[in-house]
């Protein structure tokens, strides 16, 4: 395999991954990056947790660094775009040893927060901005950001951001950077709207993928509970009280939420990320699931493409997803970078006809278990380990969706959650042996706040490779 090193990136960049734990190159860097190194217009498509990021950030960075000009106020050299603001501050997390080796500045600019910090950082002058495209767009049309000196546009996540209606903007955007620049486009599909990206944006790209667009990931075992409705509640509980990060997706934010407050009633810490939570909040939620205050996140398809947390040994859908890319994009939060992962799909009688060409299409073939009550030894062979109910989180400050300070917003493109959520109910039974890890709930009830005006951080124990 090839080195960090022979694929010419510079010696700061490969010090730089070397102090993160970064030793070689995921099987998509490899393949790309000597491609867009030598300024080649690429088309990359890998499954989530790839090694995108990298494949995307180091040609970025090792460019940027080797043409370093004096930078001009509001007139960036790099463009990256996606779709959600939590893959915003994904992609910031990793670039930020990487532009601090290299001497780079940058700017992350979404929506739901104050659009005046953004502003300022544009006029002192920025190498790179991360972004969201209704965001930026509305800092463009009032000359906060001129495009015009882009010399490498990224597009990160591009199928996500057609399914969710971004094209437009996104064209708004492209529009303005110099019709030569280099571009890049990350995907994990390349099909429907991002065609249309590629035809009009990209000049012979090359193309490079990784892996089958329908394959999953080796390392993960797909499981179908096929189980009464008045007993998924009990089944996903004695889930999700089981050792290790367990992410939970639902239907709809009113799902997600009313599905985390039962799980804390029930004893379960956990916390929800959706669309009606404000920036500061969503922040927040992520910060506790990843450190482990919460060992739990009820999530919406917000999470599906943009959060990447380690160790999330197990997924669940309390609602099958409709279509089997969802299906994809949510179970490759678990089994990320090699490691195993689990992933289980509650399924009541009137789902089995769907379910069965959701998972003929996603290309598994998951082990499929019929329920008599609410109990099975299957759930201890899922997920082993003794069930703990002793530490709930109070989730006592109702959530107020933070307005935008920005003077004009966009609505298709600002970077909030314009997916699909989904919902479910569940309570749990107890077990024992085994293991997944170690869950930490300090025994008692703890009061959690999960939505706030304050302004926000970034959450630790992200990963972005």
């Amino acid at each position: 395999m090839s080195s960090f090193a022979d694929l010419g990136l510079p010696e700061a960049v490969i010090s730089t991954l070397a102090a993160n734990g970064i030793d070689s190159p995921f099987p998509i860097q490899a393949a790309t990056l000597p491609d867009s190194l030598a300024g080649r217009d690429v088309l990359g498509r890998g499954r989530t947790g790839s090694g995108k990021t990298y494949a995307f950030l180091l040609p970025v960075v090792s460019r940027l660094a080797s043409t370093a000009g004096e930078r001009r106020p509001g007139k960036p050299r790099a463009l990256i775009l996606a779709p959600t603001r939590e893959l915003v501050a994904q992609i910031d997390a990793a670039l930020a040893p990487l532009a601090a080796a290299t001497n780079l500045k940058s700017v992350t600019i979404f929506g739901g927060v104050g659009a005046g910090p953004q502003i300022d950082k544009l006029r002192k002058g920025v190498d790179i901005v991360i972004a969201c495209p209704g965001r930026l767009e509305d800092h463009v049309q009032q000359r906060h950001a001129d495009l015009s000196a882009v010399e490498i546009t990224v597009l990160d996540e591009a199928d996500h951001m057609a399914d969710l209606g971004f094209l437009p903007p996104v064209k708004r955007l492209l529009d303005k950077t110099p019709n030569r620049c280099q571009r890049l486009l990350f995907s994990a599909t390349l099909d429907g709207g991002v065609d249309v990206l590629i035809k009009r944006y990209l000049h012979d790209p090359i193309t490079h993928s990784v892996d089958s667009e329908q394959s999953p990931v080796n390392e993960m075992a797909h499981h179908v509970l096929h189980v009464d409705n008045a007993a998924r509640f009990e089944v996903l509980s004695d889930l999700a009280a089981s050792p290790g990060r367990t992410i939970v997706f639902a239907r709809t934010k009113h799902g997600a939420k009313g599905l985390a407050r039962k799980l804390n009633a029930r004893g379960v810490p956990a916390v929800e990320l959706h669309g009606n939570l404000s920036q500061n909040a969503r922040t927040r939620n992520l910060a506790a699931f990843s450190d482990g205050t919460a060992a739990v996140m009820v999530a919406t398809d917000i999470a599906a493409r943009g959060i990447h947390v380690d160790d999330i040994t197990l997924v669940v859908h309390a609602d099958p997803p409709v279509e089997h890319k969802a299906y994809l994009h949510r179970s490759g939060r678990t089994a990320r970078a090699g490691n195993e992962g689990t992933v289980v799909t509650l399924m009541i009688d009137a789902q089995v006809a769907d379910v069965r060409t959701l998972t003929r299409k996603a290309g598994v073939k998951p082990t499929i278990t019929k329920f008599n009550g609410t109990s099975h030894p299957v759930l201890l062979e899922i997920a082993p380990g003794e069930r703990s109910f002793t530490g709930g989180i109070v989730m006592d400050v109702p959530e107020q969706p933070q307005r935008n300070s920005a003077p004009r917003r966009r609505p298709a493109g600002d970077g909030r959650s314009s997916a699909n959520p989904r919902s479910g109910n569940r309570g749990g039974s107890g077990g024992g042996g085994g293991q997944r890890g170690n869950r930490s709930r300090g025994g008692q009830t703890r009061s959690y706040s999960t939505s706030s005006s304050s302004s926000s951080g970034r959450s630790g124990g992200s990963r972005a490779n």
